[in-house]
């Protein structure tokens, strides 16, 4: 496992870590604490330290069963959690310098800690991310010694520059993956610019972008892949990275096809990799050979230069006029 700098928080994270939203479950199958355990302790024995979740996983078991672990090797792995989705409705209104305290206690009740890593702001409505007040809070709990790092997670390129103008935040989490490029362009550099982490979440565009998905395969009726391919509970980006299908599999086929592999998330992963501004990425896991196939990944060589137009003609050609305004 190899390890990356974690922006200006100056902690040494593996740069293929582990997002726990399907830990334990798998998306809508329900949580079983025994194929948690199994996925977490296979991802610690490969190297991860760093473990990424949500109050809102699981009911906050998912938060709990990290927790069990981080409090058990607590000088040499890392908790990130995140905060502001049990609002509801969830809008800026709801974001108040209370409750997101309220959520941080609650949080180290669920771990067990003393302390936590990082903690992220869950995807907020647009507005919240120009309330002063927000921050300010945030940079008062951490004045109490709660909460060694808070960052942002984020939907739009826009709130991930407007968050960096805080001092408070010290990493974005955002969608990036071969159907979701536009980071590229204005956001990396200047996060880069402002010593950011960049956490990079739904890099296989939700098994889209594993080149095993088929277009007549059907999911478990409480599966986002199911329910909310239109956003009809979050944002739909979320969903396949918002790609329509059609074109997502014409797409998947020219990825196969001009990268000449049948293992196309190793490549979706290694093409993640292959920029520096990039500091881990979180590829989620419903069983232990998954960890072991992502893990897998790192420390292999970055994409060519050949490879990188590939994908870049792909994005181009497919992908780019169906996500590029909405992100």
């Amino acid at each position: 496992m190899q390890y990356r700098k974690l922006g200006k928080t100056g902690l040494e994270v593996s740069e293929i870590s582990l997002g726990t939203w399907q830990v334990g479950g798998g998306w809508g199958s329900g949580f079983d604490e025994r194929i948690a355990n199994e996925i977490i302790e296979t991802a610690l024995v490969n190297g991860v330290n760093f473990l990424d979740t949500a109050d809102v996983y699981d009911d906050q078991s998912s938060e709990r069963a990290v927790g069990k672990y981080v409090k058990a090797n607590r000088s040499k792995l890392y908790i990130a959690t995140k905060i502001g989705r049990r609002i509801s409705p969830h809008v800026s209104e709801g974001y108040t310098p209370q409750i997101l305290e309220q959520y941080v206690d609650e949080a180290l009740k669920n771990t067990g800690l003393e302390y936590l890593d990082l903690v992220q702001l869950h995807c907020p409505p647009t507005p919240v991310f120009y309330r002063d007040e927000i921050f300010q809070k945030l940079e008062d709990i951490k004045a109490e010694g709660k909460v060694n790092h808070f960052g942002v997670s984020v939907e739009k390129v826009e709130e991930a520059m407007q968050a960096s103008n805080y001092d408070v935040v010290e990493t974005v989490q955002i969608i990036f993956n071969m159907f979701r490029q536009k980071p590229l362009k204005e956001c990396f550099p200047l996060l880069k610019e402002r010593d950011l982490g960049i956490i990079v979440r739904v890099p296989l565009a939700s098994g889209l972008l594993s080149g095993k998905m088929s277009p007549d395969q059907t999911f478990n009726k409480n599966d986002h892949r199911h329910f909310n391919r239109n956003g009809e509970l979050f944002d739909k980006g979320e969903t396949f990275s918002g790609v329509p299908l059609n074109e997502g599999f014409k797409a998947v086929d020219e990825l196969k096809s001009g990268l000449k592999t049948d293992r196309l998330y190793e490549e979706a992963l290694r093409w993640i990799l292959s920029f520096e501004e990039v500091s881990t990425v979180i590829p989620g896991a419903s069983k232990s050979s998954q960890v072991i196939s992502n893990m897998d990944v790192s420390g292999r060589p970055k994409m060519s230069i050949e490879e990188m137009k590939v994908v870049k003609s792909v994005y181009d050609r497919y992908i780019a006029e169906h996500v590029e305004e909405l992100w």
